[in-house]
């Protein structure tokens, strides 16, 4: 296990989430994908798609993170493994999950970060796209004086005008936008994976409000709308 990563964060990210990733993540030891190579193969998993998955293991294997605000926390750590393939291409697990979630983390053959159950739900086109959104939740819930979060029903009432996309978390189901003073996530996966509406959920917070002030607007499960208001 490596528990400094300050000097081993895998290259391509901002600023922010080196950062988060030096500080706070942790490397524990995984078995190596080329162990498993000659099964795979046997069971007719294209050596390509395993040449994907070490590379994968290179950059990202037992990278383990703070948990996510949603998702039950996200993987547990990052690890490719159970490669499978439909009318779209070959798929692996991202990571295994940290709990009793009705859904697997999932590499797309296109490389996007996801969740599958009913329904793939892409939610960032790429890996880094996660870890972004990692170190964003991280770097609002910091500096937020005030959290408000709407679900349902309630996130259609959210107005984006004057709000730019945060690029670097490369989103897709779910997004992240930045206003004057504050962050707003709008989080769709498990709306979309499930076939569930009532799962969209948004989140707000505000720097100019004491954080003792932060408060749950619903507590359903849905569209989560998170806006931080953060320096």
């Amino acid at each position: 296990m490596k528990v400094h990563l300050i000097n081993d964060v895998p290259d391509g990210l901002t600023r922010r989430a080196r950062s988060f990733v030096g500080t706070h993540g942790v490397k524990i030891d995984v078995r190596p994908v080329e162990d498993h190579r000659q099964w795979w193969l046997k069971r007719d998993v294209p050596a390509a798609v395993i040449d994907r998955m070490a590379a994968y293991q290179r950059r990202w294997g037992g990278l383990l993170l703070p948990p996510a605000t949603q998702y039950d926390g996200g993987p547990k750590y990052l690890d490719p493994d159970s490669p499978e393939s439909d009318a779209a291409g070959w798929w692996f697990e991202a990571g295994m999950q940290r709990t009793a979630v009705p859904y697997s983390f999932m590499i797309s053959p296109s490389g996007e970060f996801g969740i599958h159950a009913e329904r793939w739900a892409p939610l960032h086109a790429t890996v880094e796209g996660w870890v972004e959104s990692l170190a964003l939740a991280h770097h609002a819930s910091t500096w937020a004086k005030q959290v408000t979060k709407l679900v349902g029903d309630d996130v259609d009432g959210i107005e984006l005008d004057g709000y730019e996309p945060v690029r670097e978390v490369t989103g897709l189901a779910d997004t992240w936008w930045r206003g004057p003073d504050s962050l707003v996530a709008l989080c769709t996966g498990e709306a979309t994976a499930l076939d569930a509406p009532s799962y969209l959920g948004c989140q707000q917070s505000d720097r100019h409000i004491d954080r003792t002030n932060s408060r749950v607007l619903a507590g359903q499960m849905g569209f989560l709308l998170a806006s931080w208001h953060v320096r």
